[in-house]
């Protein structure tokens, strides 16, 4: 941990298992470090992350589920590990399920955080939409007064718990950013120097991730084999480049749930979305000879979903570009023969992104990671992205920018906007922007996207997903 983490404020979320801690966590930390699942007692040890929320930054513990009267080994070592985390923190989130009713080990955890006196706040979580209001009154016998419905999940309640989170940080927590200042300094990237550009390969099994690892490392670092599914473990190779430490992680290849019979198979794939979250950068691959499949845009969500940056890999363009087939089973030749490998870049990229419509901000290389054609392009490009990705704009700039837009061409309905009163850059990595409205809905889809376009077209972000919260005013 560096010392400007170590000096910001904590805030622990506690509760009992299976009741969205996790999912807070991830949601909070714009990420999936935490493992989610529907069996209890997955999260054990102490987990942190770090939070900005309006120019004000802060680290989060995620602990396991606390049981406070279980006996057993695990349990009381989940209590133990969950002690230290609000001993150090300065305010607790304790969260519930409102689909569950109060049981025994609720009130006795609320009475044990009550006793260390610091602020406390109930979140009240899985409470999808206003039509569950009804099942707060309950809650309230906990005796907690901050109260919050919230979904975890999709966001909802959010934004006010870490309003009221803002209130209770140390009058000495560092302001990242001032969101009412209208600087007059120029656009800059977040300085870096010395951060480690974390790279995972992803893809579908047998798509050439291990080849390309030993292309761009020129180590036979990984075990290349036509069978699918070779690589269980994640593979990781640390290179230099024009002076930065790039690091490269071979992940096991993601199949569907369905698939994946074998308990070391299954741990794999944990483990591969564990680095995808665990990544600056995506390289996600697909087969040229097979072109983008379900299966590959599943694959490609768990990084657009986390935040990740992602550069497409088209993989096996030379057998796409030679008209080879000689390694190409029947049933799939047809399938090329029916349009599905145009020779044609242009189209072929076309219909990548038609099916990926989600990373239409992701470049694509097209490459051969078993002859290297094309390989010496990613590099470069890793290095670009990775700028971008930590790329900060003023809150000036950005106001004088949102004055330039033209909220007009934006396709949404009259009773569907809003009006942006000013914006702010409130996180890189991924760039996150917040906007004050003048009244609290939620941003149509369609406006965001606009929004969100038109960003681009001002200042980049070229691989970098942007993120876009709305705030009312009052």
């Amino acid at each position: 941990m560096s010392k400007k983490q170590a000096s910001l404020p904590l805030i622990a979320i506690v509760g009992r298992p299976n009741v969205g801690k996790s999912t807070l966590f991830n949601h909070l930390t714009g990420s999936r470090r935490a493992i989610v699942g529907d069996e209890p007692g997955i999260t054990r040890d102490r987990l942190y992350g770090e939070v900005e929320w309006l120019g004000h930054a802060f680290r989060i513990v995620d602990t396991g589920g606390i049981v406070p009267e279980d006996k057993d080994f695990i349990p009381s070592e989940i209590f133990r590990q969950a002690k230290v985390a609000f001993e150090e923190a300065v305010a607790i989130v304790m969260v519930v399920d409102a689909r569950t009713e109060i049981a025994g080990p609720d009130r006795e955890l609320a009475r044990l955080l009550a006793r260390t006196g610091k602020p406390l706040f109930l979140a009240v979580n899985k409470m999808d939409s206003d039509k569950q209001d009804s099942l707060l009154g309950e809650f309230h016998s906990l005796g907690i007064r901050n109260l919050f419905p919230i979904s975890a999940e999709h966001g909802r309640g959010i934004d006010d718990l870490l309003d009221a989170i803002l209130k209770v940080l140390p009058a000495s927590a560092k302001a990242i950013t001032e969101v009412t200042k209208d600087t007059e300094e120029s656009t800059e990237e977040t300085p870096d120097e010395g951060h480690e550009i974390r790279v995972a390969i992803i893809g579908h099994p047998n798509v050439g991730k291990s080849t390309l690892l030993n292309q761009l490392t020129g180590k036979e670092r990984a075990i290349v084999s036509p069978i699918a599914g070779t690589t269980r473990d994640s593979i990781d190779e640390l290179i230099q480049y024009k002076g930065r430490k790039i690091r490269f992680v071979d992940t096991a290849g993601i199949r569907r749930k369905g698939k994946t019979r074998l308990m070391a198979e299954k741990l794999s794939v944990v483990m591969a979305r564990k680095n995808i979250e665990d990544a600056d950068i995506v390289l996600f691959m697909v087969d040229a000879t097979e072109g983008a499949s379900g299966l590959d845009a599943n694959i490609a969500g768990y990084a657009h979903e986390s935040g990740r940056s992602v550069i497409i890999l088209v993989n096996k363009w030379d057998l796409v570009a030679s008209g080879e087939k000689r390694a190409i089973s029947q049933s799939r030749t047809s399938r090329i023969q029916d349009a599905k490998r145009p020779q044609d870049r242009a189209l072929y990229e076309e219909r990548l992104r038609y099916g990926l419509k989600f990373l239409s901000y992701a470049p694509v290389l097209f490459l051969s990671a078993h002859t290297g054609k094309g390989t010496e392009k990613i590099l470069p490009l890793i290095e670009d992205v990775a700028a971008e990705r930590r790329k900060r704009i003023t809150t000036g700039e950005m106001n004088r920018f949102l004055k330039t837009v033209d909220f007009e061409r934006a396709s949404v309905p009259v009773s569907k906007r809003v009006r942006i009163l000013y914006m702010t850059q409130a996180g890189v990595a991924p760039p996150t922007f917040v906007l004050f409205t003048d009244r609290a809905v939620k941003l149509h889809f369609s406006y965001q996207r606009f929004l969100e376009n038109q960003i681009r077209a001002a200042f980049g972000f070229i691989g970098s997903p942007i993120w876009i919260k709305n705030r009312a005013r009052d």
